[in-house]
């Protein structure tokens, strides 16, 4: 059985459920039937709790295609709420831990996913890889290699998002009011950084606690200077909050950034405004085979897929791929075997032959993970090698990608 289990994250749904496998993929070669130990740590309540929950079903969405094609691998999945708080999310990944799970996908909030890094995954030699967090300060964390992530750090979206706005859209003075935490604080300082290297002037900064009960102040001190526009890094419950207080009594008309935090079709219509006067930016899923991938989630949720959704099912699928190679719930032995079979090495399979590709893994064939967020090709410090962002345009109640910019390293 696929035992796939959710702790403390939907009421109504608790304990373990299962998902009944029959069959066999095929008999071109025999491999041994195993079990394969996936955690998932991603904040399904708190600030990123709307964003949270769907990527945490893109990341076991790879047990449930090997489950309803009949693998002899099955994955036992348990799912974990970080709460998008820091404790919360160490205890939660020690709860992993201590079950035996030698890997979990996660987390999302980079102010999570540093403080478990450094206090459960890395002393316990255990491999997580996150789908979202993008602060720039894990790259250099010391994590004997333990720590991935197949989001993009967030040194590559600060650039994007000055160049944005003073190349093309010709707005030299900004200001930026971003979360008092990792992913807030890093993210506007390499965007202040290169917006100041490129000539523009940053007219104020201000960093603000989540979910409070009104950003009006904090707001009147940010726009104080009357900049072209203004960067707002948050997560949804915060960003509603600030849209409410920023359209109820400042200047509709004031260009707004806003970065992947916000990227949430419901955000407008939570914020009771249109927000035509809105950009975003956001890592994109843009690999070879995204198209498999949007078509699997949609046919396995019945919605399509948001933001950070395919790098969830990336994350989990290269590790599955990696245990299965490594042929042992073994932390030290995933973590080996990862950019073997992410990394060019040998035949690419992806999304569209996900269950085949388990099968090869494990009978130690050269294969190459091709994903649905893109390549999936690791540096030495874990980080995507190449990675492209969407440009957003919020309008009339909905968004709308309007540009893509690719890096490659």
């Amino acid at each position: 059985m696929a035992r796939i289990s959710r702790r403390g994250v939907l009421t109504g749904i608790g304990g373990v459920g299962a998902l009944s496998l029959t069959g066999r993929l095929g008999a071109r070669r025999t491999v041994q039937d195993r079990e394969v130990m996936l955690g998932i740590l991603q904040p399904e309540s708190g600030d990123l709790g709307e964003l949270g929950t769907p990527i945490a079903d893109g990341a076991e969405l790879p047990a449930r295609e090997l489950a309803d094609a009949g693998s002899e691998f099955t994955v036992d999945i348990q799912r974990e709420d970080s709460q998008t708080l820091s404790e919360a999310g160490i205890s939660a990944a020690q709860s992993l831990v201590d079950a035996g799970y030698p890997m979990f996908t996660g987390a999302a909030a980079s102010d999570v996913t540093i403080p478990v890094a450094q206090e459960v995954a890395i002393p316990n030699q255990v491999v997580m890889c996150s789908p979202a967090s993008t602060s720039p300060d894990i790259t250099d964390l010391a994590d004997d290699d333990f720590v991935f992530r197949t989001a993009p750090s967030d040194a590559l979206q600060g650039n994007v998002i000055a160049e944005l706005a003073l190349e093309e859209r010709g707005w030299g003075r900004g200001a930026s009011l971003h979360l008092n935490d990792a992913y807030g604080v890093a993210l506007s300082t390499v965007f202040e950084n290169r917006f100041e290297e490129l000539g523009g002037e940053i007219t104020a900064t201000e960093a603000f606690e989540p979910e409070q009960p009104s950003y009006t102040s904090v707001l009147e001190s940010v726009l104080a200077d009357e900049p072209d526009f203004l960067l707002v890094i948050a997560f949804p419950v915060s960003g509603i909050q600030i849209f409410r207080d920023f359209y109820a009594g400042f200047d509709p008309d004031l260009p707004v950034i806003v970065t992947d935090g916000l990227i949430e079709d419901d955000l407008p219509e939570s914020a009771d405004n249109p927000m035509d006067n809105v950009l975003g930016t956001a890592p994109a899923a843009d690999g070879p085979e995204v198209d498999a991938f949007t078509e699997s989630y949609e046919d396995e949720f019945g919605r399509g897929p948001g933001v950070f959704n395919a790098h969830g099912y990336d994350a989990s699928a290269v590790m599955i791929l990696a245990n299965a190679r490594a042929g042992d719930n073994d932390g030290t032995a995933v973590r080996d075997e990862m950019r073997a079979v992410a990394n060019p090495n040998g035949d690419p399979v992806g999304p569209a032959n996900f269950p085949e590709a388990v099968e090869r893994a494990a009978a130690g064939e050269e294969i190459t993970y091709q994903g649905a967020s893109s390549i999936v090709e690791f540096d030495d410090n874990g980080d995507m090698q190449a990675v492209t962002y969407d440009i957003f345009e919020f309008g009339d109640f909905e968004l709308e990608v309007v540009d893509q910019i690719d890096f490659e390293e």
